[in-house]
């Protein structure tokens, strides 16, 4: 009998016992710890506490300090990942190749773009940065504003006629482009976010916001560089430029 219960113990210490837990490769672990950080923080948002996180990766707290010193470092780590991590400067190299139209480089930017950054985590990180941490969405805000939208404003000034020049790019100019910018934003937003069912092709949708804003472009832009830029309407196109001196010539 002592034999027997003997037995029965040691068998329900031996079924009571842990399985061991998979050890990871360093560079693994970490990978799993941002991956991680960044389906966490996109549900719940900054406010999130690395306690809760560990549990959910099934790693202890001290574990995960052992990779990140602090939680301002993960978070770093996270921004860099989702937001410096999928910027392609292949995107400005797009919007100035000229051998295509203007139209089909934005169609193009946009469909590009959308794939690398409208997906839930990034927009609903993006949204929680923007209450909890702003300082990460002006970095990137900074990033689109300095790399993104001179390229787009220069394209479009070459698309209404005027001649490139070494005029800067005027505020007023980044805003109206940021209008195309933000709305189509927007759509991925109600999708992510508030839930909303979009009913209608995204890219298809983008065209007719590609077009309605060249369109528009073609007599308001002109208008708005008479008021914000006049110089850049000053400098002549080079063709016309070319006819000047030719006429001169004879």
């Amino acid at each position: 009998m002592k034999d027997s219960s003997r037995a029965t113990v040691l068998g329900k210490k031996t079924a009571a016992a842990p399985s061991a837990k998979l050890r990871l490769a360093p560079a693994e672990r970490e990978r799993q710890i941002i991956d991680g950080a960044i389906a966490y923080f996109s549900e719940v948002g900054f406010a999130g506490q690395t306690r809760e996180l560990s549990s959910r990766l099934g790693i202890t707290q001290p574990l995960l300090y052992r990779y990140f010193r602090n939680k301002q470092e993960l978070v770093e780590r996270v921004y860099q990942t989702v937001f410096e991590g999928r910027w392609n400067p292949a995107w400005i190299r797009l919007l100035e190749d000229r051998s295509i139209t203007l139209r089909e480089r934005l169609i193009e930017f946009y469909r590009q773009y959308s794939e690398a950054t409208y997906r839930p985590d990034w927009i609903r990180i993006y949204l929680h940065a923007g209450l909890s941490r702003p300082e990460l969405n002006q970095r990137y805000i900074q990033l689109v504003r300095k790399q993104l939208m001179p390229a787009y404003c220069r394209e479009l000034r070459h698309e209404c006629g005027l001649a490139d020049s070494a005029v800067p790019i005027s505020e007023q100019e980044i805003e109206f482009v940021w209008n195309l910018h933000g709305g189509i934003f927007y759509m991925a937003m109600r999708q992510h976010v508030y839930k909303t069912r979009i009913n209608v092709d995204f890219m298809r949708q983008v065209g007719f916001a590609v077009d309605n804003f060249l369109s528009g472009a073609q007599s308001t832009y002109p208008q708005l560089l008479a008021s914000f830029a006049p110089e850049a309407l000053k400098a002549r196109p080079a063709a016309k430029r070319a006819a000047s001196r030719t006429k001169t010539a004879r």
